[in-house]
């Protein structure tokens, strides 16, 4: 079960058809697989064997997807690292994960030389006047048959974004990737040889998984050549290549196509699929890009440690929903085929419908365990469920509705506030451009609400107008104590709002 093997077939069907186009270059299947066996026969030489991980600190680029099929090729395990982690953080994995090789960019360089690696860490850089990387995928030794692997066997060592402390290694198995693989053209969209998907998420974290079945099925992978977010240069390769899917956007990204300049002029006519998730969704954005582009968009809702989705909303509930003006429109959608979701609660049982717990996965989706970590993995797990720390409801037809982090929940004087519902309150008013509302300690509550509040501008919105909309739509124990206005809310590597250093941030009195 090695999952190179996708790409193998893909050369074998469409040896002409273009595999990836980055800027002005294409590369054609067939190039594309002699790039990985090469590569694959250098990552062996450099001591990788069966099981071993090699460490990925790339930006979206060609030389990912060359070295994400190299490393499955010869039977190593990927371990995927966010660009904008910071050198100590990028250490730590590759140390943790005890990775045998670290294939990394020339513009981490600097940070790269800054930290100790371990001894038994290769490195191969990518570009830059050092590059070594280019010079071994266009000549050498070729590798030979894939590596046989089990289907428990590690594909994808997959480090959360740490929000509680040290980011734990998700273990994801081949048997995980190839049942994800294989159902998405089937549940997600249907994918042809030469469809265009515009990768605008970063390989390192889903979009890297989705490489999988985009490439069984022959389709072609236009990468961005920006290393952050650019919503011109993604509307330029929308029109340019004629892109088909867009994959993956958080709610943020979105926002950021819809305010674009190019927004109103841009020809998306091509456009058949847009993948979106990671946090949550303004409605009004939501709407506002169906408006622009059609029933087209798509919900999923995933975890690194049930990669490729646990459950989605399709375009034609979104159509449905926003037809009907159900509130539907918001949910995560439906479990996907195999994959089972149940809500509970504190003890392990089931809720009633409609009531609140915690969201619980079973399948063929969900990992290993937590690398070198029994006692997280023992904490994930309770008979058989995997505990995924989100809030949640199931409705009468098997919607999921997710809420907040179990461990974000906020009580304040013994009633349960989820910050959720007030970041959805105060995310609606006129002159506030995002929210965060978090609890600090309190001596008289236990825990006191506190709303973070990024203005539109110096004064667009007042402390007064955010408690009294509050105050208009919930019940009045859940208002914010204290409003605090920002110019950013601190976020992690991947986009998440990093609540406990915003709360270790606030300045407040206890009580």
């Amino acid at each position: 079960m090695n999952v190179a093997t996708l790409l193998q077939k893909a050369a074998a069907t469409h040896p002409d058809g273009p595999a990836i186009v980055q800027a002005d270059v294409t590369t054609t299947y067939d190039d594309w697989w002699c790039r990985v066996q090469r590569l694959a026969a250098t990552l062996v030489e450099r001591g990788v064997a069966p099981g071993d991980r090699v460490s990925l600190a790339l930006f979206n680029s060609p030389a990912f997807l060359d070295t994400l099929f190299a490393t499955w090729l010869a039977g190593g395990v990927v371990v995927p690292i966010n660009t904008r982690l910071h050198p100590r953080e990028l250490a730590y994995m590759v140390e943790h994960s005890d990775s045998r090789v670290l294939v990394y960019d020339h513009r981490l360089a600097d940070g790269v030389a800054a930290v100790d690696l371990p001894d038994t860490t290769a490195t191969m850089i990518v570009g830059g006047p050092s590059d070594e990387y280019e010079a071994v995928v266009a000549s050498g030794p070729v590798f030979g048959v894939p590596v046989a692997r089990g289907g428990d066997d590690l594909a994808w060592l997959f480090y959360t974004s740490g929000t509680t402390g040290r980011p734990k290694g998700a273990m994801v198995t081949c048997a995980n990737l190839a049942f994800m693989a294989g159902r998405y053209t089937a549940e997600v969209t249907p994918v042809e040889p030469g469809d265009r998907v515009l990768h605008a998420g970063p390989l390192t974290h889903g979009s890297g998984l989705w490489a999988l079945p985009l490439t069984a099925a022959g389709a072609t992978h236009v990468l961005p050549s920006s290393p952050s977010f650019d919503a011109a240069e993604l509307f330029g390769l929308i029109e340019r290549h004629r892109v088909s899917n867009l994959v993956f956007i958080s709610p943020t990204m979105l926002k950021m196509l819809l305010e674009a300049p190019e927004a109103t002029s841009a020809d998306c006519a091509s456009l058949r699929f847009a993948a979106y998730g990671g946090a949550p969704i303004h409605p009004d954005d939501l709407r506002a890009a169906m408006d622009a582009w059609g029933p087209i968009l798509c919900n999923l809702y995933g975890q690194g440690e049930c990669p490729m989705t646990i459950s989605m909303l399709t375009p034609s509930d979104h159509a449905e929903a926003r037809a009907t003006a159900s509130r539907r429109l918001l949910s995560a959608g439906r479990p996907r085929a195999g994959i089972e979701v149940a809500v509970m609660d504190d003890a392990g049982g089931p809720v009633q419908t409609g009531e609140t717990g915690e969201v619980c996965v079973r399948g063929p989706v969900v990992m290993r365990g937590y690398w070198s970590n029994a006692q997280a993995t023992a904490d994930a797990f309770r008979d058989g469920w995997y505990r995924t720390g989100d809030l949640g409801t199931l409705d009468e037809d098997g919607y999921l509705y997710l809420g907040d982090r179990l461990k974000e929940l906020i009580i304040s004087g013994g009633s349960n506030v989820y910050p959720r519902e007030l970041e959805d309150v105060i995310g609606r008013l006129e002159g506030v451009r995002e929210v965060a509302v978090v609890g600090v300690a309190d001596r008289h509550w236990g825990e006191s609400v506190v709303a973070v509040v990024v203005p539109t501008a110096p004064g667009a919105v007042t402390a007064e107008q955010v408690v009294g909309a509050c105050r208009a739509e919930l019940a009045s124990y859940k208002k914010p104590r204290h409003v605090v206005f920002a110019d950013r809310l601190p976020r992690s590597a991947y986009g998440k709002v990093l609540k406990r250093e915003l709360t270790a941030e606030l300045d407040l009195p206890d009580g």
